[in-house]
């Protein structure tokens, strides 16, 4: 019998169980979790959810919505379930352990986020679990925007953290739908001297509109220290911010 200590990583909240997880908390989610925008969805699927943490910062942050969280590792679909149901949110967020290309939402959604696997033409890992986590091709973007277009409502937005070189490409090709566009971008950097190594992406389905300015996001002020801006988006929930 496993006698190991849950690994959990707590937020205000709500805490994170971690345990055998093929892929843990990290900077990409937690920001993504963070700064994807609505002004008020009713309805939000978190695709490849993980452990959870994207789908419960939704819940926080919308208290209203209803959250549905597809993830395709079994394991961590049992994680991000128990989560979910350990948490004060759990009558609003559900796990379902299935493929994306294969779920059938009950509902339409107001917003979909995403933090995919984006390792493309990467070695593959030789644990395999986390090589599945990472790894994909581009099939799986044209198939996530597809799909993303038919569950949302009209004026739904489908946000995604990428790097910079797969996230041009992700958004040329959702331009060329009929009514799928690019809305906005966030610039990730690690320091205001560097370039971005993330962004988070904004496609909105419906009438082409004119897009937000795209916004730089920084995370350090200085090596070990991090930006104001980093602390204030995350105080209500990091427990030492």
């Amino acid at each position: 019998m496993d006698t190991k200590s849950p690994v959990l990583f707590r937020f205000k909240q709500f805490h994170v169980e971690q345990t055998n997880a093929t892929m843990k908390i990290n900077t990409d989610g937690v920001l993504l979790g963070a700064l994807a925008d609505h002004p008020s969805p009713n309805r939000i699927l978190d695709i490849g959810s993980g452990t959870g943490v994207i789908a419960m910062m939704m819940a926080q942050r919308f208290p209203h919505a209803i959250i549905d969280a597809v993830e395709k590792d079994e394991l961590a679909a049992q994680l991000s379930d128990k989560n979910f149901k350990n948490s004060i949110f759990f009558n609003r967020i559900r796990a379902h352990c299935t493929l994306f290309q294969e779920f059938a939402p009950p509902a339409l959604y107001d917003l979909i986020v995403s933090n995919p696997p984006f390792f493309l033409n990467a070695l593959q890992n030789p644990d395999k679990r986390k090589s599945i986590a990472r790894h994909t091709d581009a099939s799986f973007y044209r198939e996530l925007i597809q799909k993303a277009w038919s569950w949302l409502n009209d004026g739904g937005q489908l946000q995604l953290v990428l790097p910079p070189v797969i996230s041009t490409s992700v958004r040329e090709y959702a331009d060329k739908l009929t009514d799928f566009h690019p809305a906005k971008a966030i610039h990730i950097k690690s320091f205001e001297s560097e370039d971005a190594f993330r962004q988070i992406i904004c496609l909105r389905k419906g009438e082409r509109m004119q897009p937000n300015e795209d916004t730089i996001f920084t995370i350090y002020k200085e090596r070990g220290i991090y930006s104001n801006a980093y602390k204030e988006l995350l105080k209500p929930f990091f427990v030492n911010f």
